[in-house]
């Protein structure tokens, strides 16, 4: 037998005190991520973007959290890599409204759908009972501010803080459950927006699918639109700001069309 050379005594000196990973790979180089380079810091772990918007870091690379994002999140991928697959979020925004909110809790009730209300404090304080409602069936609650201003990133600090901090506290004390969802009227964000959010433990929330039901473009084109969900997207309409009959009736055929193709609601 060939007496091994100094440099693979050397080399398996080296490996033995490692210890091995599983495959026989020395789990001190297994954590070594193959793009590290002396002196250079990896590079972030993206996902390709829709047009326009910026790339997506992965929650996993952000400090362990969804909350260090420096953006909103979209899918339930980006809340969390591992997301149970053939799962969409249903969120429904601008309420409660004493007219439609009932219905649609009635419907989401008749198909056993989980959904996530974003509410405006506003409302809130108008219809605490209908907030009740919403917790006491079982769906999330998402602070979508105080009186829904649009130009919310143009306003002035202690206002950012009050429409987003204020109905944060407001939701709490309604439903009895502090939010833990932040979504901006219209999607309009800045990093002031996004950081008040996270000065209250809120993760900020958009969406993949934006069927414009609030326009009432007609319940053809609603439907249409939100049956063209799949696997991961989070889902937005309206139960408030507005006659939503047509997102009522547009949800009578797409709750049980989506479930039929193997997709199962979830709360955020």
């Amino acid at each position: 037998m060939r007496r091994p050379t100094r440099r693979q005594a050397l080399l398996a000196a080296t490996v033995a005190g490692a210890g091995l990973a599983a495959g026989g790979v020395p789990e001190l180089i297994r954590l070594v991520r193959p793009d590290a380079r002396p002196g250079k810091k990896p590079a972030p772990h993206t996902r390709p973007s829709a047009a326009g918007r910026p790339p997506r870091r992965d929650p996993g690379y952000a400090h362990g959290s969804p909350r260090a994002l420096r953006r909103p999140v979209h899918s339930l991928r980006d809340l969390t890599p591992a997301a149970p697959p053939n799962t969409v979020a249903l969120t429904i925004d601008d309420g409660p409204h004493p007219r439609w909110t009932p219905m649609m809790l009635d419907l989401l009730a008749e198909h056993q759908v989980p959904a996530t209300f974003s509410l405006i404090a506003g409302e809130v304080a108008e219809y605490p009972k209908l907030v009740e409602r919403i917790v006491a069936a079982g769906h999330q609650v998402c602070d979508h501010t105080v009186t829904h201003p649009l130009n919310l990133p143009g306003l002035g600090a202690g206002q950012i803080k009050e429409e987003i901090g204020g109905a944060h506290d407001r939701i709490a004390q309604a439903s009895g459950v502090a939010p833990r969802y932040f979504r901006a009227p219209g999607g309009n964000w800045s990093a002031q927006v996004m950081d008040t959010a996270a000065e209250h433990g809120m993760i900020c929330i958009d969406w993949e699918v934006d069927p414009r039901d609030w326009a009432r473009p007609g319940t053809t084109s609603i439907t249409r639109s939100m049956l063209g969900s799949k696997a991961g997207d989070i889902i937005l309409c309206h139960d408030g700001g507005g006659d939503r009959s047509e997102t009522i009736q547009a949800l009578r055929t797409v709750l049980p069309a989506l479930k039929q193709r193997g997709l199962t609601f979830v709360a955020l």
